[in-house]
């Protein structure tokens, strides 16, 4: 792990992006909440900002912090959901491993709801 004991503490912020493509069939079903398992993007975005609170127990050698906001957005278009995530905190360290965390796992999350209605996600 770094020392990051010297470092200056300061307001940090981090965004991530990402995309999960589906058919439009799978999407017009998350927009009308008709996927079987819930709420997706509800779901998902829960999911991704535990995710971010998470981080330093997922990945070996990231610092533990204390987050003070993250937030989650889903811009949807008819073949893919582009997710984004913003994670601030006033550390000695930033935070960009939890803004990636926080889309992987919200991606992971919409994956897992919709696998059994749409076997073609990537």
């Amino acid at each position: 792990m770094v020392d990051v004991t010297d470092k200056v503490v300061t307001v940090r912020m981090a965004k991530a992006e990402g995309e999960i493509h589906l058919q439009q069939a799978t999407i017009a079903s998350i927009q009308d909440d008709f996927i079987p398992k819930g709420n997706v993007l509800t779901t998902a975005k829960l999911a991704g900002i535990q995710a971010a609170k998470k981080t330093s127990e997922l990945i070996p050698l990231c610092h533990q912090l204390n987050l003070s906001w993250v937030d989650i957005e889903f811009e949807i278009s008819d073949t893919y959901i582009s997710i984004k995530s913003s994670v601030k905190t006033k550390e000695a360290t930033g935070v960009e491993m939890e803004a990636l965390t926080a889309v992987s796992v919200a991606a992971l999350t919409i994956y897992d709801m919709c696998k059994a209605v749409d076997k073609t996600i990537s």
